[in-house]
């Protein structure tokens, strides 16, 4: 069990500022962003619908806007329009903040639309390209890759980051553990690497709970709080967490883009937060096992699963994966991942097909391999249910010359005496 830093108070929103100095990440989970409730008289956080703030002081609303303006901090005082901040998400941010040991967190309507707002962000600066390590998600592949954004990217293995970087490099991204290969990286090597430039790590598949990136030296961390953050598969989000100053930007661009969370959605994932820690783990027992057995058995080729846990197994068949994927009964064939329930899904039809298929091959996405997230089912049962899905196995050829060693000797038939 490891404890998390004090933290500014005035950094991450006013619902923050009664907590012990240093306590567990079990008790953040639980109690961030919610410490000024029992003052209130209030035990759950309210839900705040409002998309605008009415305010007789029309001077003291333009100071406010202005210095918005100026650096995206969280403007002083009630709230103003719901695409500058609303109060539900605010104390999401702070826990998740709270829980990343980053001075701030910004939420977004999804996890691309987080990712889009820190590369536009860069792209403003007039740093425009990017570098990356495969393999990512899906689609924060095409992204890059289709350049939808104005950006460029170089893609390229850890050891390559240094000599890939240019004056104009705003950015580098990597995901670790790795989307769907569960491909691991030393995130403070990386760091490293990077010199000056940010470093932004994926770390929807980990979460605070097994690994936070800001401490081995990312200055951005991504998530799709859709996944574990949320946990239910009843949310869609994504946020960031960062420092201060970098927040600020991703404020002023939220603000323009209109890529905000609802309010529903932060309320909704303030609750996850509080069971993360729990669930992460229980999840995780029940991935290790699945992971050990998978790796006995002689339908599976190959089975992957990260050194730091997780609730993640990657696995690749010596059968059709489409026959597995169709014949499971307990666990959902869908996409997404970290929900209560387990869910199995083939990268390379689904979360990777607009990947092209030979950079796709190239990072170790291969078409026999199935992606598993482990929920919290008990194992027995998730076993019986992959076990049939796997199918019998396949018969074991027999050489030639063996089969010419057990041929039965040829008898002659037996002939009825004739009566």
């Amino acid at each position: 069990m490891f404890t998390l830093p004090p933290m500014d108070t005035a950094s991450t929103g006013a619902y923050d500022d009664v907590r012990a100095a240093s306590r567990a990440l079990a008790t953040e989970a639980v109690h961030a962003g919610r410490d000024d409730l029992a003052r209130q008289g209030l035990h759950t956080p309210p839900i705040d619908l409002s998309t605008t703030y009415p305010s007789y002081d029309s001077r003291a609303e333009a100071a406010r806007i202005d210095a918005f303006a100026t650096d995206g901090a969280d403007p002083a005082g009630p709230p103003v329009y719901g695409r500058l901040g609303n109060p539900t998400v605010a104390r999401f941010e702070t826990a998740l903040a709270r829980l990343e040991g980053t001075e701030s967190a910004v939420a977004f309507a999804s996890g691309m639309a987080a990712l889009s707002a820190v590369l536009l962000a860069r792209a403003a600066a007039g740093l425009r390209h990017v570098v990356a390590v495969r393999p990512l998600y899906g689609c924060s592949d095409h992204l890059l890759t289709a350049g939808l954004l104005g950006t460029e990217v170089t893609w390229t293995d850890p050891a390559g980051i240094g000599d890939a970087l240019r004056p104009d490099t705003g950015l580098v991204l990597v995901e670790s553990p790795a989307n769907p290969t569960l491909a691991e990286l030393d995130l403070r090597a990386v760091a490293h690497a990077c010199g000056t430039v940010p470093l932004l790590a994926d770390n929807t598949f980990a979460t605070p709970v097994l690994q936070r990136p800001a401490e081995q030296g990312a200055r951005l961390v991504l998530h799709s709080a859709t996944k574990y953050l949320g946990g239910h598969g009843d949310v869609l989000a994504g946020v960031v967490a960062c420092d201060e100053e970098f927040a600020g930007r991703l404020r002023q661009i939220r603000f323009a883009t209109g890529g905000v969370l609802h309010p529903l959605a932060g309320y909704l994932l303030l609750r996850g937060l509080a069971t993360l820690p729990v669930r992460v783990r229980a999840a995780s027992a029940n991935a290790a096992e699945l992971a050990r057995r998978l790796a006995a058995d002689p339908r599976v080729a190959r089975v992957r699963y990260p050194r730091l846990g997780g609730a993640m197994v990657a696995f690749e068949v010596h059968g059709d994966p489409h026959e597995v994927i169709s014949r499971v009964r307990l666990v959902t064939p869908a996409v997404s991942l970290g929900s209560v329930d387990t869910l199995i899904q083939h990268p390379a039809s689904i979360s990777h097909r607009i990947v092209d298929a030979e950079d796709r091959r190239g990072a170790g996405v291969s078409d026999r391999l199935l992606r598993l997230s482990v929920g919290l089912e008990d194992v027995d049962d998730l076993w019986a249910d992959l076990d049939q899905a796997l199918g019998r196995p396949a018969p074991t050829p027999v050489p030639l010359r063996e089969r010419e060693a057990v041929r039965e000797p040829v008898r002659e038939p037996v002939r009825e005496p004739v009566r």
